[in-house]
C-alpha cells in the first residue's frame, strides 16, 4: 500500500480493507468454479498459498496481474482494477471516481435544464 494511504488511513483500517477485498476474491473465485490451485495455475503464480494469503488479507493481488485474474475470474478487467483499488488504494479510487459523480451531476443539471426548457416552448406554443 502507498505511504500515502497508510498515512491516512489506519493500520486497523488497512487490515480490514485488505480483508474485504480477500473476501471478495475468494467469492469471485467460488463463483467461477475454481480451486485456489486453479486460479493460481490461470494467473501463472506458482504457489496457490500466495492465492490463500490475498483471500485472508495478507497480501494484495500485483498490479501487472490484474488482467489474468479478471480473465480468470470472468469479470471486466476495468471492475477488477477498480475493485483492488477500492481495497488497497482507496485514495486513489476516490480520485477516479470523482469525476464519475461529477459527470452524473452535469447529466441531472442538463436534464432539470432540458425539462424547463419544454415548460417554456409549451408555454410559448399556447
Amino acid at each position: 500500500m502507498s505511504s500515502q494511504v497508510q498515512q491516512v488511513l489506519s493500520r486497523d483500517d488497512t487490515v480490514a480493507l485488505r480483508r474485504e477485498g480477500g473476501a471478495w476474491l475468494k467469492e469471485k473465485r467460488e463463483a467461477a468454479g475454481l480451486s485456489q490451485r486453479e486460479l493460481a495455475a490461470r494467473v501463472g503464480i506458482e504457489y496457490y498459498t500466495f492465492i490463500s494469503q490475498i483471500e485472508a488479507g495478507r497480501g494484495r493481488v500485483p498490479a501487472e496481474r490484474y488482467e489474468a485474474y479478471s480473465a480468470a475470474l470472468r469479470v471486466s478487467p476495468r471492475d477488477f482494477t477498480m475493485t483492488m483499488l477500492r481495497y488497497n488504494d482507496p485514495i486513489i479510487f476516490r480520485l477516479l471516481e470523482e469525476p464519475k459523480e461529477e459527470v452524473e451531476a452535469k447529466a441531472a443539471s442538463i436534464s432539470d435544464l432540458e425539462e424547463r426548457l419544454r415548460r417554456l416552448e409549451a408555454r410559448l406554443g399556447e
